[in-house]
């Protein structure tokens, strides 16, 4: 009995959940920040498709040998899941078409952005309310942005100009596109969460199921399928490391898989998107130092102001919590 209750607080923890998806996130970006950094690699949808794959063949390996349990597939539970993939996959490509025309740091400050519609889209659907400093932390968020948006301006504008505020204009239509369907995806997760009541191994089952199909037409409707491109993305010299590094990475998706539906579950859509843009954070700073981003004191400015808001974020979330245990003993009482 002991072990249970403490297996069941344990799944029950914020904290846990949050440094699970810390640590996932990590390992996955590492892993697939070295594919996509062999040769010319541009397949993100097939990449995205192999990690499920390999996420799937193992959940239902250790459910056959009756090591984990989840609910077997209902076609009317895939149909109302479905639109939770589609969204992953519009994520994905509008991510990976931002990513094409602007900085890494502008690109992660801005994906922040996506923190405040979360939160907003939280307390349309799910109640609640947004506190002073939690506001505070997002205009934080909204000053980084800005910064780091007059940073990619003043470092583009010695260039050709009309070229340059073109691909300006374009990566920023992109990265709109992409927190939008970031936070339809987060909310629309948590909401599927709630309502079908489900556990985080169904819900890791059902997203990477689903997602298989919608990432293979995704890939052969947005990514370059001739025979070049085929050729650029799997050079005979790195073709094995590059397959085995793909399975690799869908054995470490299965970390994230599940951590991020237990996150969801027991925190919130605005946390754990809180915890992912801080995580991302560190990959800003890769990008003035293993990168060509130039190192000014505005990209700087937009980091901190990135961390700051994260900082402030923590704090509010912890005085709202001193409040809920402050209220609850004495509702009891009454």
């Amino acid at each position: 009995m002991p072990s249970d209750s403490s297996h069941i607080s344990i799944q029950n923890s914020p904290p846990v959940a949050v440094l699970a998806y810390c640590m996932s996130s990590i390992m996955m970006t590492v892993t697939n920040k070295y594919v996509l950094s062999v040769g010319h690699f541009n397949f993100n949808c097939i990449l995205l498709a192999v990690q499920s794959f390999v996420c799937l063949i193992v959940i239902l390996g250790l459910k056959s040998a009756g090591i984990v349990n989840f609910r077997n597939f209902n076609s009317g539970e895939a149909k109302k899941w479905f639109p939770i993939s589609v969204l992953l996959v519009a994520m994905i490509y509008t991510a990976s078409k931002a990513m094409q025309y602007l900085s890494i740091p502008v690109y992660t400050i801005f994906k922040n952005v996506t923190i405040i519609l979360i939160a907003y889209g939280e307390v349309l659907w799910f109640g609640g309310n947004v506190t002073p400093m939690a506001l505070l932390s997002f205009l934080l968020i909204v000053l980084s942005s800005v910064v780091a948006s007059w940073a990619d301006i003043t470092s583009a504008a010695p260039g050709s100009e009309s070229a340059a505020y073109g691909i300006f204009n374009l990566g920023y239509f992109w990265m709109f596109a992409n927190c939008l369907s970031n936070a339809g995806f987060v909310l629309f997760l948590r909401k599927r969460i709630k309502l079908t009541n489900f556990t985080d191994l169904d819900t890791m089952f059902y997203n990477n199921l689903l997602s298989i199909p919608v990432l293979l037409v995704g890939s052969i409707i947005f990514e370059d399928w001739s025979a070049e491109n085929v050729a650029l993305n799997f050079p005979p010299a790195t073709r094995n490391v590059v397959f085995s590094m793909m399975i690799l990475s869908g054995l470490f998706s299965l970390g994230i898989s599940y951590t991020s539906g237990w996150c969801v579950r027991v925190t919130s859509s605005t946390t754990y998107s809180m915890v992912g843009a801080l995580n991302k954070l560190p990959v800003a700073l890769s990008g003035l130092i293993f990168f060509d981003t130039p190192v000014t004191f505005a990209n700087c400015s937009a980091i901190f102001l990135g961390f700051l808001a994260g900082i402030v974020y923590a704090v509010a979330k912890v005085q709202q919590q001193k409040q809920k245990d402050n209220i609850l003993p004495t509702s009891n009482k009454a």
